[in-house]
């Protein structure tokens, strides 16, 4: 399997600090988050402890979402197929991931775990999965399946869930959250999805640069891009990551790249991945237009 490298990049200045001017050299802590090299530059007297709550915070979020830990709280839902007592931010993440279904006619589902699987695990041996393999995977899929509550979430015996839609925007926001708590301003993150709290501490809108050229400004706002072959089942680089719930076929390239923004990176993670799943350019824009305060920044076909 192919994919794009990804990395975690957050810039941040300190609030209401002024007089600092270079008093204070940048500080620069660099380790991994989500599974990529994650980078964090932050002008700010208390820049050391302020990393250190960031990678603790990264890692707190990777112990409910990831699929890679095997005690996650969402590895612990995929083999029992119940959860008792979920976390918070395991229920926002699916009611985010609810809404968006609901508004996408089905194109949006965290429960096409097991299709992907499929093609994963047939693609490492140079290959798509069989019909019978997808028959059988398709039938373990199905949003109306699952049913989350404060108290529990419960699904059908070898369904299971991905979250890789949604969460690496969830955990740009809950970043944001946490460098703002601590007093600062003018904050980008970049989870591979975009998060800005105020602008660029130069003035003006964060400058965020599209693969496909052109740029978008960011001021307090989120923004994800999604691109059907950015991640490949094959060699040829034909079959994409993005699967049709519906049919459990890798989405057909109509787009080469699609970028959204909205006022929370969950909900442009969610909305640019399932904008791929539209054929046409007036369907993704009628689709974006039930949520509030969203806007298409740019979708390039193929």
């Amino acid at each position: 399997m192919t994919t794009r490298r990804r990395f975690l990049a957050i810039s941040a200045a300190a609030a209401c600090l002024p007089s600092m001017g270079n008093a204070t050299p940048m500080y620069t802590w660099q380790g991994t988050a989500l599974g990529a090299r994650a980078t964090l530059r932050l002008d700010h007297p208390d820049a050391k402890a302020i990393s250190a709550g960031v990678a603790a915070e990264i890692s707190r979020l990777e112990d409910i979402f990831s699929l890679y830990r095997a005690e996650s709280a969402l590895s612990e839902l995929n083999r029992a197929s119940a959860l008792q007592q979920p976390p918070f931010e395991l229920l926002e993440c699916l009611s985010v991931a609810g809404s968006v279904h609901a508004a996408s006619g089905g194109r949006f589902d965290p429960t096409i775990q097991p299709l992907w699987s499929a093609y994963a695990e047939a693609s490492a041996f140079g290959r798509r999965p069989s019909e019978q393999a997808l028959g059988r995977a398709l039938g373990l899929t199905g949003w109306d399946r699952i049913i989350f509550g404060p108290e529990k979430i419960a699904m059908d015996n070898g369904m299971s869930v991905t979250l890789n839609g949604i969460a690496q925007g969830y955990i740009a926001d809950r970043i944001s959250d946490l460098l703002t708590a601590e007093g600062l301003t003018d904050i980008l993150v970049d989870t591979g999805e975009f998060r800005a709290i105020g602008g660029h501490p130069n003035g003006g809108a964060w400058p965020v640069k599209l693969a496909s050229g052109g740029e978008v400004p960011l001021d307090t706002r989120a923004l994800a891009t999604s691109a059907p072959l950015g991640t490949t089942f094959d060699d040829a680089n034909l079959m994409g990551h993005i699967i049709d719930p519906r049919n459990g076929q890798p989405v057909q390239p109509m787009w080469q790249e699609i970028t959204v923004s909205a006022p929370s990176a969950a909900l442009a993670d969610a909305l640019s991945t399932t904008a791929c799943i539209f054929e046409t350019h007036s369907g993704i824009v009628n689709f974006l237009a039930k949520f509030r305060n969203v806007k298409l920044e740019s979708a390039v076909a193929s």
